[in-house]
């Protein structure tokens, strides 16, 4: 049936209509994650706002499940639907940038490394996630962490519009002055209301210079270095992101990310004395959009993955010894400071939620052989639970496989009932349920 209504389909758009069988269709089906094989019924490459409205009306008329996707990141694969429709958003990734009201424009298909250069060509910068190949989309909708956070806010706190497509095929725009109420979800929300197809962005003076400082201990002496590392974030300064992590070797690498002028930071290196005397040191100067770039994966898209989070108000040393034992395991976990601008914003400001957090942890492994999935999930799941009796809630786009509960864990109640409530009024059959899904209160039409 799909071949036999592909010229009516094609007929209306700028993109491309790819099936089973077709070039690109493979290429376009495969995410971040190696798990994830499903086979779209069709995949629509969007090429304008109008192919977004197309696809989301193809897809109803046929009755298709649909996923969107951007950078594909997510661990889970719901850019995927098996036998459904997926949009590609990956045509869309025009940018304009103007220098004189420091606002950029952005496609909804773009990744994060486009923002990057187009508004660095002037020295500003938005908070962009730390990863270029992530999308614009995904990571902003969920809330946006990034190196630039803790001074100017979250992603989605320095979003000034969203033009977006409804499960109508509706184009509608949202900012604090149209459509307020759909404005305040978005940030934060996720993809649960409609296929946002234009970021407004607000940029800030950040030049283009960053620093990088690491240090590793072995793991016997991890804890006490932790502990330091600990209580000196407590005056860090807004430029400075601190971080933590342990990897597969066993080794702790404790530091921080400075973004602005490196000069700047010589207080915060000479005050990492207090750590200790580290197995190896790393002060590394670059520029910003190296910074962004550097822990791009090249393989990324071929690797097995999984992962888990949770966001931490406190750091107890009874926490600081389970990060170090991971639950007996020994896959990778690491720790990003939030706190700053994070916490300036009014915690009923947007749906995006926890601003008092103190850390954001995650565990995740990544591998090649399905032989080893049971494994490796059980692993990173120990990791975790290790952590969970300090945890208090987490980051929307840190779930993977939690469902509900880890929606529920994602938002307060009072601001889970307002995402229901415009879940309602945008989506009330749940045409996008492929996300970390908000259910209607009118239940599901699928």
């Amino acid at each position: 049936m799909t071949t036999a209504i592909r010229p009516s389909i094609e007929r209306k758009l700028d993109g491309q209509l790819l099936l089973p069988g077709d070039t690109g269709y493979d290429e376009s089906r495969t995410v971040w994650n190696g798990m994830i094989a499903r086979r779209p019924r069709m995949i629509i490459r969007a090429a304008s706002v109008e192919d977004v409205v197309t696809a989301v009306r193809t897809a109803r008329e046929l009755d298709l499940e649909i996923g969107v996707r951007c950078g594909g990141h997510s661990s889970i694969g719901l850019a995927v639907p098996q036998d459904g429709l997926m949009i590609d958003l990956a045509p869309l990734t025009g940018v304009h940038v103007d220098p004189d009201r420091r606002r950029a424009w952005i496609q909804g298909g773009a990744l994060l490394g486009v923002l990057d250069q187009a508004s660095q060509r002037y020295g500003l910068a938005t908070t962009a996630g730390n990863v270029s190949h992530t999308g614009v989309g995904g990571l902003t909708l969920g809330g946006g962490m990034g190196w630039l956070a803790r001074q100017y806010g979250l992603a989605c706190d320095n979003v000034a519009s969203y033009t977006m497509v409804t499960a109508d095929g509706e184009v509608v725009r949202a900012s604090q002055t149209e459509r307020p109420e759909l404005f305040w979800g978005l940030r934060g929300g996720g993809g649960n209301f409609g296929i946002v197809t234009e970021f407004e962005f607000r940029l800030h003076p950040i030049g283009t210079r960053t620093l990088v400082a690491e240090y590793t201990f072995p793991l016997d002496r991890a804890i006490p270095a932790l502990k330091a590392w600990r209580d000196l974030n407590i005056e860090a300064p807004r430029e400075a992101t601190f971080t933590a992590s342990i990897g597969q070797d066993n080794a702790a690498t404790l530091g921080f990310v400075w973004v602005g002028d490196p000069q700047r930071a010589s207080r915060l290196l000479h005050n990492f004395q207090a750590l200790g005397t580290p197995a190896a040191t790393h002060i590394t100067e670059m520029s910003y959009l190296d910074l962004q770039r550097r822990e791009d994966t090249v393989e990324r898209h071929s690797l097995r993955r999984y992962s888990k989070g949770h966001y931490l108000q406190q750091f107890p040393d009874a926490a600081i010894e389970a990060f170090v034992h991971r639950g007996g395991s020994r896959v990778g976990v690491g720790l990003q400071a939030y706190g700053g601008a994070i916490a300036d914003v009014p915690d009923e400001d947007a749906a995006f939620s926890h601003r008092a957090t103190l850390f954001e942890f995650g565990t995740g492994t990544t591998w090649t052989d399905p032989a080893s999935d049971a494994v490796r999930i059980a692993a990173a799941r120990r990791s975790a639970a290790a952590m969970a009796s300090f945890a208090h809630g987490v980051y929307v786009n840190a779930l993977s496989d939690e469902g509900a509960e880890g929606v529920r864990r994602a938002y307060s109640p009072a601001k889970l009932a307002r995402l229901i409530a415009l879940k309602d009024a945008y989506d009330p059959h749940n045409v996008f349920h492929l996300n970390q899904n908000i259910q209607p209160s009118t239940g599901r039409d699928q």
